[in-house]
């Protein structure tokens, strides 16, 4: 029979490894979102070529609100659309009254940032760059601070509308808007 205090000792390991463990890897979603074209959402600034037409040619900034202001239209949808979708959106638009065939040409100018928070140097929000890790992003921060776990991250992360947050290695890549936080390691 075991003693009491062997006991007492294995439920408290127990609870620390379970403690430990409220986290459980990145859902399949989760990295398959990698492979998706990107969406637009708010923070993400396109430039927009109307060819020929150049007061319609110009950088044009996703609000608040998911939406572009482009003269002759209006406000336009941007949040949720590939820059291939808005291309056509914008297109459609302007076939409505103001131009017979426009050529419309989307890309992103600047992307949403990318938040870094927990044990870094200095926390905040940083430009997002294509091809960015979780690594490249905590460097930009300061890199680790001396209490931090450095193997892997909590990133957070919008997923087809739902938020998601899962444990990933620092070697992983990063999406713009996701949230990096870096936890304290246990010893």
């Amino acid at each position: 029979m075991k003693s009491p205090v062997f006991l007492v000792h294995a439920m408290i390991a127990t609870a620390i490894v379970s403690g430990c463990s409220s986290y459980r890897p990145a859902p399949e979603a989760f990295h398959a979102s990698l492979e998706e074209p990107y969406l637009l959402g708010a923070g993400d600034r396109v430039r927009v070529t109307v060819f020929e037409q150049d007061g319609l040619t110009n950088t044009y900034s996703v609000d608040q609100s998911g939406y572009i202001a482009f003269p002759l239209v209006g406000s336009v949808p941007a949040r949720g659309y590939s820059a291939k979708q808005l291309e056509g959106e914008l297109a459609g638009r302007l076939r409505q009254g103001y131009l017979r065939d426009p050529d419309v040409s989307v890309e992103v100018d600047r992307y949403r940032p990318v938040f870094v928070m927990g044990e870094v140097g200095a926390a905040g929000q940083y430009s997002y760059v294509p091809g960015m890790t979780v690594q490249k992003a905590i460097a930009m921060a300061g890199g680790f601070s001396p209490r931090a776990n450095q193997a892997n991250a909590d990133v957070t992360r919008n997923v087809n509308g739902k938020v998601m947050t899962g444990r990933v290695l620092t070697s992983d890549p990063l999406l713009p808007g996701d949230t990096i936080f870096v936890r304290e390691r246990l010893f």
